[in-house]
């Protein structure tokens, strides 16, 4: 499995609702009919939350992703403006072992 990681800066949401770290990897996995999955999150740099998601290709998931928050307002806020997704080939990938894809 490769790696995606979705970077979720509170002080950037317009409802900083911590509803996020559940409700959006399930839309995800809707949205991408399980090709794309939650592998959990943790908070990093103080604040930020950072999503890990499986899929087996990484760019064609992005794709579904960046699709999604551009075409739907999640937990009431316009992910598209505001957050940042890394990818890598590994599996469970550290962040710095990622390389920044959007935006």
């Amino acid at each position: 499995m490769q790696t995606i990681i979705i970077m979720l800066d509170p002080k950037k949401l317009e409802n900083p609702d911590l509803d996020l770290t559940y409700e959006f990897p399930l839309r995800i996995e809707e949205y991408t009919d399980n090709k794309v999955y939650d592998n959990g999150y943790d908070y990093i740099d103080g604040n930020v939350i950072a999503l890990w998601l499986a899929a087996e290709n990484a760019e064609e998931g992005v794709k579904k992703i960046i699709e999604l928050i551009k075409s739907e307002r999640i937990v009431d806020n316009d992910l598209s403006k505001t957050v940042e997704i890394l990818i890598s080939d590994e599996d469970c990938a550290e962040i710095a072992k990622c390389r920044k894809i959007y935006p």
